[in-house]
């Protein structure tokens, strides 16, 4: 018997001139299934992770695919023994992955697809260019061995890595621009980021389809060249394969996994600070947060959660 919670895990590169009109009704039928998460609404589409039970999930679901624009919307799936998520909030946003670079089309220029099962085979290829496109954070529990490591702080400066790395500026045996495959926790920004180097010129570039997580789900360990976890955004905070949730814990102040020893370290104080974010934050926002874990360790105690953000 699967664990109770559902999450399922989803994006579409789609037009949609009305996404305003969209949140409220949308918004309304989650808290009516007391369905939890985030989706994200832009003109270039939806991208999101919910979670609860699943026939109430399910039935998100089936609102979203009954609108003609969304028919073929795919979904990732996975089960846990806790809620992932503690509220529901649909946002608008000016795009569903921040890359700030205006004329970049998924719909119409994004790389090849390459199936988790033929992954192995691209990546082994020495002439072939692997790209980790997420947050130097998310790369550190665990990424594809000899994947190269852009070290970003946000999605948006990958354009500009992009742009002057080293290795995308040495042409192959015949003069031609490297092969690039590019992967990413679930397929989204590789679908911007394969679109924008097909943008610069570059004909042979390929992305995970389905990202690290479909990956983990359908690659049997025994011929996985995946090499630690993957970070997700959620309470799970990283999955393994088979997307069994993995053994990291979450810094609350600033969202990111705990590296190793931190809590040990003095810059360490549960929902405040980290050895990661400690610099990062004023007094005053340190005594704010002091004030919310006390809340959050309160309504805990209660068996209210009332975490703050998804």
């Amino acid at each position: 018997m699967p664990a109770p919670f559902l999450t399922a895990a989803f994006y579409q590169f789609v037009s949609l001139p009305d996404y305003a009109q969209r949140k409220a009704p949308l918004l309304a039928l989650c808290e009516q299934r007391h369905v939890k998460g985030l989706i994200l609404l832009a003109s270039e589409g939806i991208n999101s992770t919910i979670a609860g039970a699943a026939d109430d999930v399910r039935a998100v679901l089936a609102y979203l695919r009954a609108d003609p624009l969304l028919a073929n919307l795919q979904h990732k799936e996975s089960w846990s023994d806790k809620p992932p998520f503690h509220r529901m909030k649909v946002r608008l946003k000016k795009e569903i992955v921040t890359m700030n670079v205006p004329g970049i089309s998924p719909t119409h220029m994004a790389g090849t697809y390459v199936k988790p099962q033929d992954w192995n085979a691209l990546i082994a290829d020495p002439d072939v260019v692997v790209v980790d496109t997420r947050n130097d954070y998310e790369v550190e529990i665990g990424t594809f061995a000899h994947a190269i490591n852009p070290n970003l702080k946000t999605f948006a400066e990958l354009p500009d890595w992009l742009d002057h790395a080293e290795q995308l500026a040495r042409p192959d045996a015949s003069g031609k621009k490297p092969k690039v495959a590019m992967f990413c926790t679930g397929g989204i920004r590789c679908e911007k980021s394969t679109a924008y180097l097909r943008s610069k010129g570059f004909d042979e570039v390929f992305h995970l389809e389905g990202g690290i997580l479909k990956y983990l789900e359908t690659v049997p360990p025994t011929e996985s060249l995946w090499q630690g976890e993957c970070f997700v955004f959620d309470e799970r905070v990283s999955v393994g394969h088979g997307l069994v949730a993995g053994p990291h814990t979450l810094c609350r102040a600033c969202r990111m996994p705990l590296e190793e020893g931190a809590i040990e370290s003095a810059l360490y104080e549960a929902g405040v600070s980290c050895p990661r974010c400690h610099g990062s934050t004023s007094e005053a926002q340190k005594s704010g947060a002091r004030e919310r874990q006390r809340q959050w360790e309160r309504a805990k105690l209660k068996q209210r959660p009332q975490l703050d953000g998804v």
